[in-house]
């Protein structure tokens, strides 16, 4: 994953560099987790226009396929989570960024699945309109689902639900690579007096890739004011890499 002390490092060495401004870890932290959402959430498009691609003959296929690419990279963030319903509706899981599908509370045996998958609805007028329906009422072989601040599921009689979906990004362990529960930060002490020396203790890693890390330097700069190059990022990566490598 993307460590939070590369970019903090490259995105100081280069404001300072080309004496843009002073970044400091609270501005720092501050927009790091931001940073992240925009990217996160920039994805999502980025694969719908992937696959017109595809489909338009011009995607590069195989290892080079950029649909390929984001599918995977998108694929760390899928969870799955059994609700249970409270008060005739479910609740949402706190870490919830986008559904993928939903079904009723299932067993695999002889390579089928028992339970019936749920169709998903976003609007009032439309569940009403189902309701009504004589054709497409809900069936337990038929659920529907409303999606607002919480889930119903129709009919009623449904009591519990297998939820897959893309869970909302936060952080890993800088010295395990284990997703943790909490915002990326840059971790430090101040143990030589105005130096900020890393602490992988205090700190957390983005959980996005490391080939994300030329994004989430420049998405945070454009966060704080600050335009930097792509260029000029790529540039000074590759540099302080070699010097990690001669080491």
């Amino acid at each position: 994953m993307a460590s939070v002390n590369r970019v903090y490092s490259a995105l100081k060495g280069l404001v300072n560099k080309d004496q843009k401004g002073f970044v400091t870890p609270s501005i720092f932290n501050e927009f790091a987790a931001v940073a992240q959402m925009n990217i996160y959430n920039r994805l999502f498009d980025e694969e719908r226009n992937a696959l017109r691609f595809r489909r338009a003959g011009l995607d590069a296929g195989r290892d080079f396929s950029k649909e390929k690419q984001i599918k995977e990279d998108l694929a760390s963030f899928v969870k799955k989570a059994s609700l249970t319903k409270v008060n005739d509706t479910f609740t949402k899981p706190s870490d919830l960024g986008r559904i993928v599908s939903m079904r009723t509370s299932s067993t695999f045996t002889l390579n089928n699945y028992s339970g019936n998958q749920i169709s998903i609805l976003y609007n009032q007028d439309d569940i009403d309109r189902v309701l009504s329906s004589d054709l497409s009422r809900p069936s337990s072989d038929n659920p529907v689902a409303l999606i607002s601040s919480e889930i119903e599921i129709f009919p009623t009689t449904v009591g519990s639900i297998s939820l897959r979906y893309y869970k909302l990004p936060e952080g890993t362990n800088p010295t395990t690579g284990a997703k943790v529960a909490s915002q990326p930060s840059f971790g430090y002490s101040t143990a030589v007096p105005g130096v900020e020396l890393y602490s992988p203790s205090s700190s957390v890693d983005f959980e996005l890739p490391e080939h994300y890390f030329v994004d989430l330097v420049v998405e945070i700069a454009q966060l704080i004011g600050i335009n930097l190059r792509d260029a000029d990022v790529v540039n000074y990566a590759s540099v302080e890499k070699a010097k990690e490598e001669t080491k």
